[in-house]
């Protein structure tokens, strides 16, 4: 791609298989990509507070999830100096708009859960009762 490229100047398509938003998509709308955006729209956390927040995260799989999301703009690390190091995690503005939208993917699913859970019933007992 030519770097003289402006983004606005450029055609992006998430159905390309070469298109660059792709990687970003997969990094917001994967399992711990959005909550981990979702927790972050509730403000400014440490590492440790955000992996409790985001129950059942790995600290492994946390920091790839916080390095992914950083690199693309979303989150800002903000590493402060003293004994031990206070490093402060918190959406930039072009992902406490992506995050807003994904909380409202979330909170429609989970509003709607109760029809999820009987539509899995019925599927379920269709299918033999599994």
């Amino acid at each position: 791609m030519d770097s003289t490229l402006r983004d606005d100047d450029l055609a992006f398509d998430v159905f390309s298989k070469a298109c660059p938003s792709r990687g970003t998509l997969e990094h917001v709308t994967g399992r711990w990509g959005g909550l981990t955006l979702g927790a972050l729209y509730e403000g400014t956390f440490r590492f440790n507070e955000l992996r409790r927040r985001v129950d059942g995260v790995s600290e492994k799989m946390l920091s790839q999830t916080l390095h992914a999301l950083e690199r693309d703009g979303l989150v800002h690390r903000e590493a402060q100096p003293g004994n031990p190091p206070r490093v402060d995690y918190e959406l930039t503005p072009l992902g406490r708009d992506v995050a807003a939208r994904l909380l409202a993917l979330i909170h429609t699913v989970e509003g709607r859960m109760a029809e999820v859970l009987s539509a899995r019933d019925r599927y379920d007992e269709a299918q033999g009762g599994r």
